[in-house]
């Protein structure tokens, strides 16, 4: 029998075995990044909104509806918000906000995907990169385990937690996951015989990035980059063969442009020209930020969510940081020129960074999450040196070992962000020269009702950087509600000084005049707070307040009615509205606006009160009653409700149970006379005069100028026979109103009158 040793596969068969194996391995690598990126991250989803979070996320009324879609494609353009100019952002909250509302883990869920998938693009990016002849004679058959191996420590590096953990900044891994299938789709397109469907491929996620981070403006520059690096052999080569698709990556510098020009061309005035930036002053502060996004690639601790702003310092001070960066710009350029490979990283690494290096922002100097993008060309640079010089063997073992120490120590980290406090305080901890830490936990303490803790924060962030308005502006708000309205008008002066469109400062500066009887003051500013604000109906209601307080009853409808234009279901707004016109002797149509609160709020004790005040006014009186009932259920301390609710039940005859309201209504509002004058009047009427004229001379003893009270016990002290006495408080009444009609009748009436013997 014929030996079948020396027999050949068919190539066919051969290359469809190739095949096999390669797309066995492309599989197991897949499985592994997703399963090791899920591991460690997977306690991060149901860590909070922190930080930006708040005005992007929890305050963005442009995410509250998905369809139809062009409300959230129109983020907020003012203050630089994070969203702002970045319509494919916003869409992306507004389809977690349609799944979850607020509730956080569809935001975390959504963000962990497109990390993975960002980090299966780079995986599937970097292995065809490493079959290409530029490299493939370098590596051979461990291609796809250092593909592996560079997508492993990039997907879970402890830098990376700020692009994945906190939400907002899924701006930053939405622009890299755009950016990667950019370049994925271009470099698929000159492999594939049929490459106009990868064209379109790359050109779509270029337009996407646009609308999610301008920084993927690089990304047509990267594609040149790579094309001359990798496939064409120069760039002359590579705009002849691949020109139009480089020039229909490089038109959606268009959209940019427009969208940029659509938050003023500065972002909100928080980076760029009109920013009010130190450009000289943030490239000194540069050279710290990239030696020390070089050193955290190496050794990611100490990691810092806020490093706060960097004076920065001169020659000497700056020359350490300055000589690693220069050095290795420097490698960078000669290596583009005489090492392609290398030099190609090294631009990948200053180029993505450049943007955010060159162009100043007034709030953040050194930001980890810039190192989304740029830390696969550490990565791969450091990955591709090793695998030079250890067999496979090797490689896998320092593979598992290094992403194993990744993935715990990214887990670690992600336990910071589990609530506000724990973050700002670790900030603190590592940067206690950080101002916005201190303003940032003010924050946190003052929604605790922690005022007085807050107040000392924001001072020692304005001890530390005094050019911040909105730390201005969360003074003024401690000190508003911890009852020192008067300490408050400086800090909010001073936010709307810095920042003229604070709308929210002029609105709380208004609320702080009112506090202080200077009603007449705030109206300026609350017209400017209603002409800045993108939802004003809160400034709406509270100008309404104002005018009420001024006695402008008609002015004041027109706010409280386009407080409800603004938002339906404002109850507040509705209340205050059917209070106005109640003052405007309105009663039938304030019912309709109390009673529309009442839908939107049932349990609120002062709906049910004011309702029962205007069916009372309309001589509904068992149902104002059944309110005025339900407000003191709900409220049993409600001294206004239990005074309507006693003296309602007395008109109706039932002075028994009135009397016990009115005695709850005067226990529980000890300095007002009224409600012990109706029990006086109350107790007049069952026939108890002493104890009629011991509620008076309460009511006297708490208002002794007051000429009706004087009246009061004047008559009860009659009904008890103490004539003299009677005549004299008859007589102080007089004196304190000389037209006191009714008590001139009654000096009358007893110097006409025998004295009963």
């Amino acid at each position: 029998m014929p030996s079948n040793s020396n027999v050949q596969n068919p190539p066919a068969a051969d290359g469809a075995a190739r095949r096999t194996l390669r797309d066995r391995t492309g599989l197991i690598a897949v499985l592994l990044i997703a399963g090791a990126t899920f591991a460690a991250y997977a306690n991060t989803l149901r860590a909070p909104f922190v930080f930006d979070d708040v005005a992007s996320i929890v305050d963005n009324p442009t995410i509250r509806r998905l369809w139809p879609p062009w409300e959230a494609l129109s983020p907020p353009p003012e203050w630089g918000f994070t969203v702002s100019g970045r319509p494919v952002l916003n869409l992306s909250f507004a389809v977690n906000y349609a799944i979850s509302g607020l509730g956080v883990w569809s935001y975390h869920a959504l963000n962990l995907l497109i990390h993975v998938f960002a980090g299966l693009t780079l995986f599937g990016l970097v292995r065809r990169t490493l079959a290409r002849p530029a490299l493939s004679h370098s590596f051979g058959s461990r291609t796809a385990g250092l593909a592996l191996a560079i997508t492993l420590l990039w997907s879970l590096h402890p830098m990376q937690t700020e692009a994945v953990t906190y939400v907002v900044q899924r701006a930053e891994s939405l622009m890299g996951l755009f950016f990667l299938l950019t370049l994925y789709g271009f470099v698929r397109a000159t492999d594939s015989p049929r490459p106009r469907r990868w064209w379109i491929l790359s050109f779509v996620a270029c337009l996407l990035g646009v609308g999610t981070k301008e920084l993927v403006a690089l990304a047509p520059v990267m594609a040149l980059l790579y094309d001359r690096t990798f496939v064409s052999g120069s760039f002359r080569e590579a705009w002849r063969r691949h020109r139009w698709p480089l020039l229909a990556l490089a038109a959606t510098w268009l959209p940019l442009a427009g969208l940029l020009a659509g938050t003023g061309g500065n972002r909100g005035g928080t980076s760029g020209f009109g920013s009010g930036a130190s450009w000289t002053g943030y490239w000194l502060t540069q050279f710290e930020a990239v030696t020390r996004y070089l050193g955290l690639s190496f050794w990611p601790y100490p990691l810092v969510f806020d490093y706060g702003k960097i004076a920065p310092g001169g020659f000497s001070a700056t020359l350490p940081w300055a000589i690693p960066v220069v050095g290795l710009a420097a490698a960078t350029a000669w290596a583009l020129w005489r090492r392609p490979v290398p030099g190609f990283l090294g631009a990948w690494f200053f180029g993505i960074l450049a943007p955010t290096s060159v162009v100043p922002g007034t709030l953040q100097m050194i930001v980890e999450h810039r190192m989304y993008l740029p830390l696969a060309a550490v990565v791969a640079l450091v990955a591709g040196a090793a695998a030079r010089r250890l067999d496979g063997r090797w490689l896998l073992a320092a593979t598992v070992i290094l992403a194993m120490a990744a993935g715990v120590a990214t887990a670690r980290r992600n336990a910071v962000y589990r609530n506000d406090q724990g973050l700002w305080e670790d900030t603190l901890a590592k940067r206690p020269g950080c101002a916005r830490a201190h303003n940032n936990l003010g924050a946190l303490l003052q929604g605790q009702g922690r005022f007085e803790e807050a107040i000392a924060q924001y001072r020692e962030s304005l001890r530390l950087d005094s050019t911040t308005p909105q730390t201005y502006y969360n003074l003024g708000y401690s000190l508003l509600r911890a009852g020192r309205p008067a300490e408050a008008l400086a800090p909010f002066e001073e936010a709307v000084r810095q920042l003229p469109y604070y709308f929210n400062a002029h609105l709380y500066l208004a609320n702080a005049l009112v506090r202080l009887d200077r009603a007449s003051e705030a109206l300026a500013h609350y017209e400017a707070a209603i002409r800045f604000d993108p939802s004003p109906a809160e400034a709406h209601l509270q100008y309404g307040v104002a005018l009420a307080a001024l006695g402008r009853w008609r002015d004041a409808l027109e706010h409280y009615t386009e407080a409800v234009r603004l938002k339906p279901d404002h109850a507040e707004a509705h209340s205050n509205w059917g209070v106005a016109l109640l003052r405007l002797n309105e009663a039938a149509a304030a019912v309709e606006h109390f009673e529309a609160a009442l839908r939107l709020k049932p349990k609120l004790p002062e709906l049910h009160y004011n309702l029962g005040q205007a069916l009372d006014s309309l001589g509904r009186r068992s149902e104002a009653i059944s309110h005025y009932a339900e407000a003191v259920r709900l409220a049993p301390d409600y001294a206004a409700a239990q005074l309507n609710l006693g003296i309602a039940l007395g008109q109706t005859g039932r002075l028994a149970e009135g009397i016990e309201h009115l005695r709850e209504a005067a226990r529980f509002s000890p300095a007002s006379p009224e409600p012990h004058t109706n029990l006086g009047i109350a107790l007049t009427e069952v026939g108890r005069p002493a104890e009629a004229l011991s509620a008076h001379e309460e009511a006297l003893r708490l208002k002794p100028d007051d000429a009706r009270l004087h009246y009061n016990v004047g008559h009860a002290l009659l009904v008890t026979g103490r004539w003299d006495e009677a005549r004299n408080q008859f007589a102080e009444a007089v004196r304190l109103k000389p037209d006191f009609t009714a008590a001139r009748d009654m000096l009358r009436h007893l110097e006409e009158t025998p004295r009963p013997p």
